[in-house]
């Protein structure tokens, strides 16, 4: 039989582990740009939240200080928004999109780097969880699990968005981000079954064997498991679209640095795209 003191124990310990995943979570947050509608009528706004946490929460708002670009990139080229434009209200910053003539806009966010510092155990979790198997093994490989990390990091989010019926080429426009991903056929051209070739960019050169994660969430709105695979040698990967809803695709580009004037350890170029199939 369970005593009460064995059972305060228990739920001392499960408590303990619940704040630790806690921590790991907060300390890896996704970041999706996620507008309402993923198609909209000509000249309509385009509303858009910023979800700097998972592709379904926000854990936490982006001041707009930490803002390196906002863009919008439609037919008639691309329009750079005022930082004044960002409403980081509560745990979700959002912004407004202006939509012009029909045809298919992406539509930008680039953050500057910041910086985090985690002790050993925090910081394989965050590898394991957040789609990094490469660095883990390093780390496992050369004996430094127990060695904490300071990361410098960067985040960089596009979404696709189709505007009326004309499909245009805007689609595969590269926005010069330091971690990039660009679609290589227009994602509104597609139909369930199909694949979406992208392009995997960090400081605007292709990355062979980049390790990259896509999942959905279905137009009925079950969920379609996060999966992983690697860009080929031309750092190209095909996801394969199982289902009308809205998709993600996501990766994070890490290396170790040396020598560093505040200490950093790593720093990784994050970047994330979403688009609706019908």
């Amino acid at each position: 039989m369970m005593t009460q003191s064995s059972r305060r124990r228990r739920a001392v310990a499960a408590g303990a582990a619940a704040v630790t995943l806690t921590a790991v979570v907060a300390l890896a947050h996704d970041m999706f740009l996620k507008p309402a509608q993923y198609f909209v009528a000509p000249n309509a706004a385009i509303p858009a939240m910023l979800l700097n946490g998972t592709f379904d929460q926000s854990m936490n708002s982006i001041a707009r200080v930490r803002l390196a670009d906002i863009s919008i990139m439609g037919p008639s080229g691309r329009t750079r928004i005022d930082t004044a434009a960002w409403n980081p209200a509560g745990d979700t910053s959002r912004v407004v999109f202006k939509a012009g003539a029909a045809g298919t806009y992406v539509l930008g966010v680039s953050t500057k780097a910041n910086a985090i510092e985690m002790d050993g155990k925090d910081f394989n979790e965050y590898l394991k969880e957040d789609g990094l198997p490469d660095e883990l093994a390093r780390r496992e490989k050369s004996g430094e699990l127990a060695t904490g990390a300071k990361e410098r990091y960067e985040k960089h989010v596009k979404s696709i968005v189709q505007v009326g019926d004309s499909r245009t080429s805007g689609f595969a426009t590269v926005l010069g981000y330091p971690a990039e991903i660009v679609p290589l056929e227009n994602p509104y051209s597609l139909t369930k079954g199909a694949s979406l070739r992208v392009r995997i960019l960090v400081d605007g050169q292709p990355v062979a064997g980049q390790y990259v994660t896509y999942g959905a969430r279905t137009a009925s709105g079950g969920t379609i498991a996060e999966q992983g695979n690697r860009s080929g040698p031309d750092g190209v990967i095909a996801i394969p679209v199982t289902s009308p809803g809205a998709w993600y695709v996501k990766f994070i580009n890490m290396r170790q640095v040396t020598k560093q004037a505040d200490e950093v350890t790593h720093q990784s170029k994050w970047a994330t795209l979403t688009f609706g199939v019908k």
